[in-house]
């Protein structure tokens, strides 16, 4: 059992002892900064309360992009599997947010029982209403994959929607307003994703190379998403579709447009290639989509070992938030009136609540990131009565900086704790292991895995070429000197560092000499890196030369 102790003077007398990183996190926020968020009505402004599903759930995915950009593809290639309810077709098939999780039996489950289901991550999203959970299901099935993760499968963005929305507006009258804030069968798409955003562990923004278009409905569900870029990869699918050089104008395109979607000064990770489980039509790029497949994949298998550390980073972004929603708060009903002319002091504080956050930031010295949007603040002003606001109440405030403060460096030694007890834990299963093993790994058969398979050491075909330049650099008793050796190697114009890891791996029997084999083999080294691959950890078998296979042995 872990444990680990306060020691300000504020704290408790009895000492807060964990079990794991979930049980800490849950009491934190029970203990420490719920009565915050609970007293300045938080949940009614930001996010609905956390519960304990929300700590245990395991690490989830959430695909988010237009219609026919390959989501639901891309999670049965992921599974190698059909999923209840899956849906695939050039037209906008998948109508309903889909979470794609572990059971025993394949089935569905339907929103309006999922929320009440206490095992699940979901009892929150009962706020949005019939509307949205007569259009969420759970797809349970049985799959390795979702043993160590969730995928949760979104609606396609239709292109275009929201000038169809603003045409309508026009059509049938400002009635229709209401509409633009509830596409979805009525209700709000972007603040679904926006719940979905601060619990999940990744976010995946999914294009078509073959048709690239950010609609403006499009723009506006990645802005929902708002701190939260931590979270986001982006997948430029269906790749095979087009030609080398229209791929890198369409990598381009893809690029500028997110760069002024997406306020971050990181340029987001891109992901090419094409992901389903049919030839590729223009396979030029065929390595490039290996390795770039590789790379996601490495990403993903990531998540459950970070997911401790996930939840953590999420838990301090909720309470900053807090924070500075209980300044506004109790700021805003210091300055009503009791008596008379409360509806005009309210008007007036919510036009100038820009004013009231620029002294918030300069009191109390709070980033202006950690504000919440302003526009969309005064919209939710609107509909509370300022003078049922709570004052400031400081020992709330101090609890939570206490924890922010003492707690979470607890908890982080905690999680380092876990992930050095559980080094191995990752994504196993479908896809995942498709590629491990065998010749159709990654880089199977290239760089210092050429001639794995072979019977006749890979490294005698250029031998020939190699001794002539062995016997031109003066060989005492069989052997050349470090010193001799390096004039040969430099040639290469590798940096030393590498050049000291091709000696190491290259000197077998460690005398600081190299024999004929073991300068031949520094030699095939040198073109391995040359050619662009990454040179190996330790010597692999097939690559040690005949002659001193025994040594390695003893």
């Amino acid at each position: 059992m872990f444990s680990w102790l306060g020691t300000d003077d504020r704290r408790k007398k009895d000492p807060e002892v964990f079990q794991t990183v979930s049980d800490g996190l849950k009491k934190l926020y029970k203990t420490k900064l719920l009565p915050l968020e609970e007293h300045y009505k938080f949940h009614e402004f930001h996010s609905p309360a956390l519960e304990d599903a929300d700590f245990d759930n395991k690490p989830m995915v959430l695909l988010v992009g237009q219609y026919s950009t390959g989501k639901t593809s891309f999670i049965r290639y992921l599974l190698e599997q059909d999923f209840p309810g899956m849906r695939i077709g050039p037209e906008p098939t998948t109508d309903s947010f889909i979470a794609v999780m572990h059971g025993d039996t394949e089935g569905l489950i339907p929103g309006n029982a999922l929320v009440v289901d206490p095992k699940k991550p979901f009892r929150k999203l009962n706020a949005f209403g019939n509307a949205f959970l007569n259009r969420f299901v759970c797809a349970q099935l049985p799959n390795p994959v979702l043993e160590s993760i969730s995928v949760i499968d979104t609606p396609g963005i239709l292109s275009g929607e929201k000038q169809r929305i603003s045409r309508a507006v026009n059509e049938h009258g400002p009635g229709y307003s209401e509409y633009r804030k509830c596409p979805y069968g009525g209700y709000d798409f972007a603040a679904v994703l926006e719940w979905f955003a601060e619990r999940v562990d990744r976010i995946i923004l999914l294009f078509d190379a073959h048709k690239l278009d950010i609609s403006d409905e499009f723009s506006e569900v990645i802005k929902a998403l708002k701190n939260h870029e931590d979270k986001i990869r982006v997948v430029l699918n269906k790749a095979d579709q087009i030609e080398t050089q229209q791929l890198m104008r369409v990598y381009g395109a893809l690029m500028w447009s997110l760069g002024k979607i997406v306020n971050t000064p990181e340029v987001i990770r891109v992901y090419i290639g094409s992901f389903w489980s049919h030839p590729l039509l223009i396979p030029d790029n065929r390595k490039l989509f290996e390795a770039e497949e590789q790379d996601l994949f490495k990403d993903i298998q990531s998540l459950p070992r970070n997911a401790a550390l996930r939840k953590l980073n999420d838990l301090i972004k909720r309470a900053r938030l807090a924070k500075v929603h209980a300044y506004i708060i109790s700021s805003l009903k210091k300055e009503m009136p009791s008596v008379f002319g409360k509806e005009g002091k309210k008007k007036e504080l919510i036009n100038s609540l820009g004013e009231i956050y620029s002294r918030i930031e300069r009191e109390h010295q709070i980033s202006p990131g950690d504000f919440p949007n302003l526009k969309k603040m005064q919209e939710q002003l609107n509909a509370h009565d300022l003078n049922k606001f709570q004052p400031l109440k400081i020992k709330l405030l101090d609890s939570v900086d206490d924890m922010l403060a003492h707690d979470i460096a607890g908890l982080m030694v905690l999680v380092r704790q876990e992930e050095t007890n559980r080094p191995q834990q990752g994504v196993k299963g479908g896809a995942f292991d498709g590629t491990l093993n065998g010749p159709f790994g990654h880089g199977y058969g290239e760089g210092a895995g050429e001639g794995i398979d072979e019977a006749e050491w890979v490294v005698a075909r250029d031998k020939p070429m190699y001794d002539e330049i062995f016997y031109t650099l003066s060989p005492v008793n069989g052997k050349v000197t470090g010193a001799n050796a390096k004039k040969e190697m430099v040639k290469s114009k590798l940096p030393n560092t590498v050049l000291g890891k091709i000696w190491k791996l290259a000197d077998i029997d460690k005398d600081g000499m190299l024999d004929d084999e073991e300068f031949a083999l520094a030699n095939h080294l040198i073109k391995v890196k040359l050619e662009g691959h990454e040179l190996p950890a330790d010597l692999p078998g097939h690559l040690i030369p005949p002659s001193k296979r025994k040594i390695t042995a003893e």
